[in-house]
């Protein structure tokens, strides 16, 4: 389609002469602004004149903490295929123990001149994580959009699932089950995500278990099969009959520990997940997990970031994905509920 001045100058956010000097590669326009002419281009589905073809600034970075949990595959899955369908190449930076740090990841993104940056799980939840670097991104003009983590001190758009909603909908669960020693294994509690859902784990505890103290049934961990083993040893020796996991591979090594005490789930121990990552369904028994919406949720930061991009302001908020609670066979009647 031929673009039309007026419809792009809207879109970006700039004149029609801005608009007619970038498509004829005038100089006197900014970076910037050249940019988000080229973005507005994009969004309306125009086709760019040849000589203003997408190259190496139409790089987006895509950093993951690491790619053995299936549910950032699966995040990075969408967000790609999302940026695609706007024109967008990107970059996936994955990291693991001990290799390439996110601020190294960065650094190199910049370098390559990408134009916006999407941060999963990244050190932006971490409470205890300086969050200047960040700042300094935005100041440099830079658009970045956070998914699952918040920090109030970082002016950008946030794209998270609701987990204080995923420990009330799993308690919930549990409670109509029977269940009423119910414990909670969840990662560090210095990051956001496992903030919330003790405080949700809380607060559902109190309204339906009254009178219970919920602090000895809250075990912290690392977000692994073996830190969710550890964590539902602890819990079992507290006389949980019921264990809702941080995540689904914490939820695979509850049940390894329920399983090494000579128990079964969910005849006498229940388990819940979270994540509902792919191939979640097929375990042995298939777990009753908080699925969360990584379509719906992967879009809306790609979205956020284009709109970045192109000049216009995604609201400076926390977009906030409800989870839904999927049931399969790992839980079930508390013991002496039957």
């Amino acid at each position: 389609m031929t673009a039309r001045l007026a419809d792009v100058a809207t879109q970006a956010g700039v004149s029609e002469a801005t608009v007619s000097r970038v498509l004829n590669g005038k100089p006197s326009v900014s970076a910037g602004t050249r940019q988000g002419v080229l973005t507005a281009l994009d969004v309306l589905g125009y086709e760019r004149p040849s000589r203003l073809r997408r190259t190496q600034a139409a790089l987006i970075g895509l950093i993951v903490p690491e790619l053995t949990n299936p549910i950032f595959p699966a995040f990075a899955q969408v967000i790609e295929n999302a940026l695609s369908r706007h024109g967008f190449t990107p970059v996936l930076c994955t990291q693991t123990p001990g290799g390439v740090h996110e601020d190294e990841y960065t650094q190199m993104l910049l370098e390559r001149g990408v134009s916006g940056i999407v941060f999963v799980s990244g050190l932006h939840a971490d409470s205890a994580a300086d969050h200047q670097r960040y700042r300094n991104l935005l100041d440099r003009g830079l658009p970045i959009v956070l998914v699952n983590g918040f920090a109030d001190d970082v002016d950008a758009p946030y794209v998270s699932t609701d987990d204080h909603a995923a420990s009330d909908l799993a308690v919930e669960h549990l409670t109509s089950l029977g269940h009423t020693r119910i414990g909670l294994a969840v990662g560090p509690d210095r990051f956001v995500p496992a903030i919330r859902k003790i405080a949700g784990f809380r607060q559902a505890m109190a309204r339906l278990v009254p009178d219970l103290d919920v602090e000895p049934l809250i075990e912290r961990s690392l977000f692994t099969v073996e830190g969710g083993q550890a964590a539902a040893v602890r819990l079992l020796e507290s006389g949980c009959t019921a264990i809702v996991c941080g995540s689904d591979l914490m939820a695979l090594g509850a049940i390894r520990a329920v399983r090494d005490s000579g128990r079964q789930v969910p005849r006498d121990v229940s388990v819940v997940g979270y994540d509902d990552s792919p191939l979640i369904a097929f375990t042995d028994p298939p777990l009753t997990t908080l699925r969360q919406p990584v379509q719906g949720m992967g879009e809306a930061a790609v979205r956020a970031l284009v709109d970045e991009i192109a000049g216009q302001h995604a609201p400076r908020a926390e977009y906030v994905f409800r989870p839904e609670l999927v049931v399969r066979g790992s839980t079930g009647a508390a013991p002496g509920a039957r």
